[in-house]
């Protein structure tokens, strides 16, 4: 009985330090990993925020081909962002915060995130379609679980609008040397 006791005063008193923890300061923070690659592995520290980041966009996403480009990320893009790399990271892309990726473990690779050629082509249906209902649903590999259960509609939406920033194909180059209209 003693033992009993012991083990309910101890869960109460783990359950009360929880809810005090939620009225601090700390409750507020994100242990979140940095946009771009460091030299460890360590995350940091960084205060949950509501400010706008530059030209009002709500966050950044540097090109993976071009670290020199940075698009810059709607609200939308910016939580599709954030569900990307809780969720599919892992298998989306070549190499996550963490380190190397899980894609050349899975058979057939899945493409990368920011592969126009075979994301650019598919409907933003047939996208929500694979999300929701996973590789072995839409008869592609079932190595990709279905999300449908996981994801709200909404949360599917804002993968699909990163999708589109992250995979958009390169913008047509201006031809070399342009005739001018009178030649």
């Amino acid at each position: 009985m003693k033992i009993l006791a012991l083990y309910i005063a101890v869960v109460a008193g783990v359950l009360s330090l929880a809810a005090l923890a939620q009225r601090t300061s700390v409750a507020n923070m994100c242990w979140c990993w940095p946009p771009v690659k460091h030299g460890g592995l360590h995350s940091k520290l960084k205060p949950q925020s509501l400010e706008y980041v530059a030209y009002g966009s709500y966050g950044t996403e540097a090109d993976w081909n071009n670290p020199d480009h940075v698009y810059a990320l709607n609200y939308s893009q910016e939580q599709g962002r954030r569900i990307f790399y809780q969720h599919c990271v892992w298998c989306h892309a070549d190499s996550t915060p963490a380190g190397p990726s899980n894609r050349s473990n899975v058979t057939p690779e899945p493409p990368l995130l920011n592969d126009s050629a075979v994301l650019g082509k598919e409907s933003d249906a047939t996208l929500r379609n694979m999300i929701a209902k996973g590789g072995s649903g839409v008869g592609k590999s079932a190595m990709m679980p279905p999300y449908g259960g996981t994801l709200t509609s909404d949360e599917i939406d804002d993968v699909i609008a990163y999708i589109r920033v992250i995979a958009a194909p390169e913008p047509p180059k201006p031809a070399a040397n342009p005739k001018s209209i009178g030649e």
